[in-house]
């Protein structure tokens, strides 16, 4: 590698070659350099006076392609909701999608990266590649505007585009399969790593997923992610050949899930204990209305020598006067001598009067 962080054989004029790779000329040579530039070259050349790496450019370049697909989506489809729409933003604008994007171009030779970088393949790797894409389309964004931005993405991600008219964009195979077995099986697969192979730049991983112990899938990738969704895809397969269905959003067809019932209809649900039987009139009496509650008044006292009364105690005062109670007692029809008992125990239970005080052993009662 050059002193400049080029591998050998590169152009020697990396923003020369970016500008006839893009089609298009830089009016600003320095910020497409930035663009193309790696933190790590920046730590490693702080002798050097205006250097500057590509982070914020990166953090623009997210935006504007953001910006360029989302309304090139809109063009195309036109009755999509805004949900399908950032499912399919999502799906193209992803690290893969760009990654492919900056290999086409062969981004990866003119980058400038430090030694550290360099070892370890900074040059392939799908994640430093992304960013640098996305700080090249921030650079073209700040000096030519929007519409060669959108050229951009009408060159590179016209299969993308494609793929999405078609239905066959999803390429998310880990949502695929997490919203399959969640919504047919109630359940959520696990991935874990098995095998690692090659030397540290240059690794190679092996995932297995699998769902209540079971197997379903071995993927191998450059990166445990890309080894995961390796994994997914074949768990997917062997799902749809399973059940006779295709296994991902499109197709999957999940079971119904029954509505918890809500707390008001479950207390109605739920059947009160019977209430206590009570005692029946025979027929062709009527059932005694309610009594009219009385104010309580403390209890009269009988004057000595006057025989105990049978009866119920005689009214307090602020009831109706004797000639319209005694009216009102014979309009009421005769109730049977069963609830009449039944009536006058009930109201000796409920009575407010206190029981008379036993007589102490040797005493004589007063009269």
């Amino acid at each position: 590698m050059s002193d400049d962080g080029r591998p050998p054989g590169a152009p020697a004029d990396p923003v020369a070659a970016l500008e006839a790779r893009l089609g298009l000329a830089f009016r600003d040579r320095a910020l497409a350099l930035a663009a193309i530039t790696h933190k790590s070259y920046v730590n490693e050349h702080r002798d050097e006076t205006g250097l500057q790496d590509n982070e914020r450019l990166e953090f623009l370049g997210d935006a504007v392609i953001d910006l360029a697909v989302s309304h090139r989506l809109m063009e195309r489809f036109p009755g999509a909701r805004e949900g399908e729409l950032s499912k399919m933003r999502a799906a193209v604008v992803d690290e893969q999608g760009l990654s492919e994007m900056a290999r086409a171009l062969e981004l990866g030779e003119l980058l400038r990266l430090g030694r550290g970088e360099e070892l370890t393949g900074g040059r392939k790797k799908a994640s430093l590649l992304a960013d640098a894409m996305e700080a090249v389309v921030a650079a073209v964004f700040l000096q030519l505007g929007l519409l060669p931005v959108l050229g951009i993405v009408d060159r590179f991600l016209q299969e993308a585009f494609a793929r999405a008219t078609a239905g066959t964009l999803d390429r998310d195979f880990k949502t695929q399969l997490q919203e399959f077995t969640q919504n047919r099986l109630r359940a959520t697969p696990r991935y874990r790593v098995v095998a690692e192979h090659g030397p540290d730049h240059s690794k190679t991983f092996e995932v297995e997923t699998d769902l209540r112990g079971e197997v379903l899938g071995r993927g191998a990738g450059r990166s445990k992610k890309d080894a995961e969704q390796a994994a997914a895809k074949l768990a997917l397969d062997a799902l749809g050949r399973r059940y006779g269905e295709p296994a991902g959003p499109n197709g999957a067809t999940a079971r119904a899930v029954t509505a918890p019932v809500p707390l008001a209809a479950m207390a109605v649900a739920i059947e009160s204990p019977p209430p206590p039987e009570a005692e029946v009139a025979p027929s062709g009496a009527h059932p005694e209305p309610p009594a009219e509650p009385a104010a309580t008044a403390p209890p009269r006292s009988e004057p000595p020598g006057a025989p105990a009364s049978a009866g119920p105690p005689a009214e307090p005062a602020g009831t109706a006067p004797a000639p319209e109670r005694r009216r009102r007692e014979r309009s009421r029809p005769a109730k049977p001598p069963r609830a009449r008992a039944a009536t006058a125990a009930g109201r000796a239970r409920t009575s407010p009067r206190k029981a008379a005080p036993k007589a102490r052993k040797g005493t004589r009662p007063k009269r």
